[in-house]
């Protein structure tokens, strides 16, 4: 099956800034898809080129095996979404916005307006005009209108940028019930929570450049930093840990020791603890939030040496 979003090699340049630096994405059917990255790191540019909005002054993009630089309109068929954020006539209703749109995309749209209302539910504000209506309510106007396209992938730029609390809940609920319905979803983002309750893959961008791609819990995994240890006797814990085989990076805490170990090694150290008599209270794997490994990624300085693309 062709591929919902393949870009290979993508490059712009705007004078002697590299905004975006051979990016590679390949968003299969059925993803829900993180683009996460600090504001300013290329998200927005890449987003516009994939859409066809601006050439890249290298590389290639491809929606359902369509080049959009090529085949025009025609290779969005299928695709909608917006970027950066959806605009609409303020003085019209929310309802006549979605007319002028459905006019506008032919194919029978302007019937399944009442059902992109309902999806977003907004039904019980679709006479009011768009002025009166708060940010989350335009941002989820904005998705009505990419349903009525009937879109099997949706580009969705920070779609929960400037909610408050429930309107980001809000649009987490809608956006996952979209993807539970099949439908491909490439969210780009700087929001950590956002992307990690909803997607399954990502592909975090520094400065134009990928520095990770794939599985979110691979991602973790990769972030796994060692174990902390709390015993009956951590001072004899202590010295155990640091003549044990296999155990490195030992160091007290203020509630718990902390170590690095291969599983072998922390099973070969929980015997040798209770032959010391130091029962252990507590043995677990930390591991990194996607948080930190963001942070990491993002502005380490050897982010890219950390964990690999």
């Amino acid at each position: 099956m062709t591929a919902p979003i393949e870009a290979r090699g993508l490059v712009k340049r705007y004078g002697e800034i590299t905004a975006v630096d051979h990016v590679d994405l390949t968003v299969s059917a059925g993803d829900v898809y993180g683009y996460l990255g600090p504001n300013g790191a290329g998200k927005t540019t890449s987003l516009r080129m994939l859409l066809g909005l601006i050439r890249p002054d290298e590389g290639s993009a491809k929606l359902f095996g369509r080049d959009p630089l090529v085949e025009g309109a025609r290779a969005l068929d299928g695709v909608a979404g917006f970027v950066e954020a959806p605009r609409f006539y303020p003085y019209m209703s929310g309802r006549r916005n979605l007319e002028m749109a459905a006019a506008l995309d032919g194919g029978g749209a302007e019937k399944r307006i009442g059902e992109a209302l309902e999806t977003v539910d907004l039904s019980d504000r679709a006479g009011d005009k768009v002025g009166g209506y708060s940010h989350g309510m335009r941002q989820r106007l904005g998705i009505a209108a990419a349903l009525l396209r009937q879109p099997k992938l949706l580009l969705l730029d920070e779609p929960a940028t400037g909610l408050d609390p429930a309107g980001m809940r809000d649009m987490r609920a809608l956006i996952r019930r979209l993807a539970d319905g099949g439908m491909t979803v490439l969210l780009s983002s700087h929001l950590l929570l956002e992307v990690e309750e909803l997607c399954d893959r990502v592909a975090i961008i520094r400065s134009g450049s990928i520095v990770y791609e794939g599985a979110i819990a691979d991602l973790k995994q990769m972030g796994a930093s060692g174990y902390r240890l709390r015993t009956t006797d951590d001072e004899r814990a202590l010295a155990v840990c640091e003549a044990q085989p296999g155990i490195a990076d030992v160091r007290r805490g203020a509630h718990a020791i902390h170590l690095s170990a291969e599983e072998q090694a922390a099973a070969e150290l929980s015997v040798a603890l209770i032959e010391a008599g130091a029962a252990i209270i507590e043995l677990v794997r930390e591991t990194a939030t996607l948080e930190d490994l963001f942070f990491h990624l993002t502005e380490g300085e050897t982010a890219t040496d950390a964990v690999p693309a």
